[in-house]
């Protein structure tokens, strides 16, 4: 998902101005004011600590699959793996299977995994990811047609969740609200800028369309979610992405203080940074869940390249995974279930 950012329009529902998820302009950050408290202790309840080593071998385990394309056995296999781990973590899991086509005209098989913990509460947060991987390098120099590994796009947010997973099991205080775990599928097979194909819409983030508008309960409701995307790398920083400030901003400001609070200044930045089509655009348009999109965004940028320098190319790696910052998004989005 998301290559450069180029201003686009797209329409799901309504008419959204929008920053796509594979364009961005220079200059799309500025710096907002920061909250009062942000140095204050954090209060409430005391969330379970997140083992950031496991997170970590939960990325590794996945790469080692190889890259998860869709149509592929590593795909297949990494899907019965996530599968398994959230069934041994106590979860209500739900397997989605659904076709859709890709920019291309390949049918790709699809699966999002959903799991639940409290599935009777009416009160629910909904936790996102995708789980599946770029199919091409589209933004390197060299083997542009071979899949890349994913470890940050993809593999990271993946891990966050499944860690929180085992933790919600673990732990003996579990949170006061149903938590919902969503691995999308599909979500990074949109078409590349450098297509001979004339421009699509909505070719990236299938998974999360798909379910919009078929979900897996009817009527299903959700207080708010979050979306994790590109998590992991080593000295990440978080903006406030315009879509999540767009539809969710209190929630985004719930997520900030709460980081900042918690001791990671670092990574959550009170930066505002354009809107980008990622899935929570389509919970946010379709399914009318506000969700907020906790992901990268590299304000030195001087390039363009606002998703970082391994971004859709065979760098992106386990090489870039830093367990600290799987941490600091880890135990954020903890503290936040636990104080809902």
């Amino acid at each position: 998902m998301k290559n450069k950012l180029n201003l686009l329009t797209i329409v799901l529902g309504s008419a959204l101005a929008l920053y796509s998820c594979d364009s961005a302009e220079k200059g799309g950050a500025e710096q907002s004011t920061v909250a009062a408290d942000e140095a204050a202790e954090p209060t409430g309840v005391q969330a379970p600590d997140f083992n950031a080593d496991s997170a970590y071998k939960f990325v590794a385990k996945q790469v080692a699959f190889g890259p998860r394309v869709p149509n592929t056995q590593a795909h297949k296999a990494t899907g019965d793996w996530i599968i398994a781990k959230l069934k041994e973590y106590g979860a209500d899991v739900q397997v989605q299977e659904f076709q859709m086509r890709a920019f291309d005209g390949t049918m790709l098989n699809l699966r999002n995994i959903i799991a639940s913990y409290n599935p009777e509460a009416g009160t629910r947060v909904m936790l996102a990811a995708h789980w599946d991987t770029r199919p091409f390098a589209d933004k390197d120099t060299n083997n542009q047609n071979k899949p890349i590994d994913g470890a940050n796009d993809g593999g990271s947010g993946v891990a966050v969740l499944l860690e929180i997973a085992r933790t919600i099991n673990e732990a003996q205080q579990k949170p006061g609200v149903g938590v919902d775990l969503f691995f999308f599928d599909g979500e990074d097979y949109g078409q590349p800028d450098n297509s001979d194909l004339p421009y699509q819409d909505d070719t990236w983030c299938l998974g999360s369309q798909y379910w919009s508008r078929n979900m897996h309960k009817p009527n299903y409701k959700a207080k708010y979610g979050i979306l994790l995307d590109m998590v992991g790398a080593q000295n990440a920083r978080f903006a406030r992405e315009g879509t999540s400030m767009q539809y969710a901003k209190n929630v985004v400001d719930k997520v900030w203080k709460a980081g900042n609070q918690l001791g990671y200044p670092d990574y959550f930045k009170y930066v505002n940074a354009p809107g980008i089509t990622d899935d929570h655009a389509y919970i946010n348009a379709i399914a009318k869940i506000p969700m907020i999109d906790i992901i990268e965004y590299n304000m030195s940028s001087i390039d363009g390249d606002f998703f970082g320098d391994y971004h859709h190319r065979h760098s992106d790696s386990m090489a870039i995974i830093s367990p600290k910052t799987l941490k600091a998004v880890g135990q954020t989005v903890l503290h936040v279930v636990y104080n809902e």
